[in-house]
């Protein structure tokens, strides 16, 4: 399983570090550029300055403009499903939601309540295309990367559960390892999670051939091309 491929020195550092990092690790990690399992536009962080946002998928849909067409009971088992399914949490998990009403989202599915039900589940934050509210009061150290914020949760209800979702660009499969935070998220491939320690810091040193000249009082053209030479040597 994908969850025994990181340990608690791995989870750690990814907490620790941004999301470009990330994308730039993994690049290091495979050789080569042209990965893209990355968000794309701009995205709403409910924690800009918090640690990153880190976990294996759990996976659903929701939708919120318009009333659900299904006979209510039939919603209401699927909502106590959901709800069993997030609890069953193995290993350091995140919220990856797809709300198929994007991009005409109206629907807050995340705020006060459900951010602090997910989080009692062992749930680390959430990942979705969707509206969050409350920011006053969201569970603390369970951060919502989302696509905007609104303050009304119109008809939302759960659509799909522990099914392929896509949010801003990128397909989530349950159990995907995901990294987000205020840039956006990353699915991280699995075949580089046991060499992306090694690739984080390679990617630190590297950099620190073109910083640490750039930091240095008296900068000069002439340092510039001689400090970028070597970092471009050494660079992915």
């Amino acid at each position: 399983m994908a969850h025994e491929l990181i340990d608690s020195e791995l989870l750690a550092l990814l907490r620790s570090v941004d999301t470009p990092t990330v994308c730039n690790a993994i690049e290091v990690a495979q050789g080569k550029r042209g990965f893209s399992q990355f968000t794309r536009g701009t995205m709403v962080s409910s924690d800009p300055e918090g640690s990153a946002l880190v976990g294996f998928a759990k996976t659903a849909k929701i939708a919120a403009l318009e009333p659900p067409k299904e006979n209510q009971d039939i919603i209401k088992v699927r909502r106590m499903n959901y709800y069993r399914y997030m609890s069953k949490v193995d290993g350091p998990a995140v919220v990856v939601i797809e709300d198929v009403d994007y991009p005409e989202c109206i629907g807050a599915y995340w705020g006060e309540i459900n951010t602090k039900v997910h989080k009692g589940f062992g749930l680390s934050g959430v990942l979705t295309n969707g509206v969050v509210r409350d920011l006053g009061d969201l569970a603390e150290d369970f951060p919502v990367v989302a696509g905007s914020i609104g303050p009304s949760h119109g008809f939302v209800h759960v659509r799909e559960i522990d099914t392929p979702v896509s949010v801003f660009g990128i397909k989530v499969s349950p159990g995907d390892l995901v990294h987000a935070d205020r840039h956006g998220a990353v699915v991280i491939p699995n075949e580089v999670i046991p060499i992306l320690k090694d690739a984080v810091h390679k990617l630190f040193a590297s950099e620190r051939l073109i910083l640490d000249p750039a930091e240095k009082t008296g900068f000069s053209f002439d340092d510039f091309k001689s400090a970028w030479e070597d970092f471009e040597k050494s660079r992915t």
